[in-house]
């Protein structure tokens, strides 16, 4: 025993008190190892944060501090824009509570009112053939009976032929039975046609004319009534339809 080599001794002891040893020492070592990397970390953590702590800002005094306000003059821009008459009205909607609005109660003009309610013959003269529209009566001319719609005035040829009351005229024609024809508008839907006159007539379509004014002179172009001496042929007509002209000239 007493000649065992140092070797020997020293793997006895390795496999004795030396493993405890050798534990402790890796303990230790990695106690170290940990300490050092959690002060590691905590330093890292220190380092992120703020330098100077939980600092305060303080504002300026806003009393003393003004911003410059551009001129009127030098900015076109800033000219307050006068509101208009539409903006000023603001939008009123009815409820439905609200009563209804009243309507103007004035009465709209008559357009149509006769220009005037004083008349005058065409000419001045004989009836040679009266009004008869409901009543068949003796045509001189084609021999039988029918309906006239007008008054056959007796008036020689030449004679003036005048308006019977004031108003417009509306035209000028030659009709194929009743000649040359002057047609006179009075207002509220009457109107006035003259027949058998001369084709030289005086007025124009569009002209003014007063009561008794010159439309042309008897003539003898309605060859529908060449069997009636000579005569002008009068009809009034009231809103289109053929009326009794001694309505009017009565």
């Amino acid at each position: 025993m007493k000649n065992r080599s140092f070797l020997n001794k020293l793997g006895d002891f390795a496999m004795g008190k030396g493993f405890y040893i050798v534990l402790f020492l890796c303990i230790a070592t990695i106690g170290i190892s940990g300490y050092y990397l959690l002060k590691t970390v905590v330093n890292d953590t220190r380092a992120t944060a703020p330098a100077g702590g939980s600092a305060s800002v303080t504002l300026p005094d806003q009393s003393t501090v003004r911003p410059s306000v551009p001129s009127v003059e030098n900015n076109p821009a800033s000219t307050p824009v006068k509101p208009s008459a539409s903006d000023a009205k603001p939008s009123v909607r009815p409820e439905p509570d609200d009563p209804e609005p009243v309507k103007d109660q004035t009465p709209e003009p008559d357009t149509q009112e006769t220009v005037s309610k004083v008349f005058t013959w065409p000419v001045q003269g004989a009836i040679l053939r009266d009004f008869s529209i409901e009543t068949l009566s003796l045509d001189p001319t084609l021999g039988d009976w029918r309906t006239h719609g007008g008054l056959d005035i007796a008036a020689a040829q030449g004679v003036k032929v005048l308006s019977i009351s004031a108003g417009t005229v509306e035209q000028i024609y030659t009709d194929g039975l009743m000649g040359t024809t002057v047609v006179v508008s009075h207002g509220g839907g009457l109107q006035s046609w003259y027949c058998n006159l001369d084709e030289n007539v005086t007025v124009e379509a569009g002209d003014p004319v007063d009561i008794g004014s010159e439309l042309g002179t008897v003539g003898s172009s309605a060859i529908a009534e060449v069997g009636v001496g000579s005569h002008v042929h009068l009809e009034t007509l009231l809103d289109g339809q053929p009326v009794d002209p001694r309505n009017y000239l009565n």
